[in-house]
């Protein structure tokens, strides 16, 4: 598998995981104010996702102009 691909594979698990993050950000919202005390737990985990999201989201940007 060639770096490309494999940053894509990577990029597609990213992108999922992150979907699913922010839905349950989501769902957590609907919920409140039920369910407040869960509000920095599912904050921080979908800031952690998105903030490793971004530079490979750039990264892969790079290398498909670059072919």
């Amino acid at each position: 598998m060639s770096d490309l691909e494999e940053l894509r594979k990577q990029m597609r698990k990213l992108h999922s995981r992150a979907g699913t993050t922010m839905m349950e950000l989501h769902d957590l919202a609907e919920d409140l104010p039920i369910k407040w005390t869960e509000i920095m737990a599912v904050a921080e985990n979908t800031f952690t996702l998105l903030l490793s999201w971004t530079p490979r989201k750039r990264e892969l940007a790079e290398s498909e102009n670059t072919q």
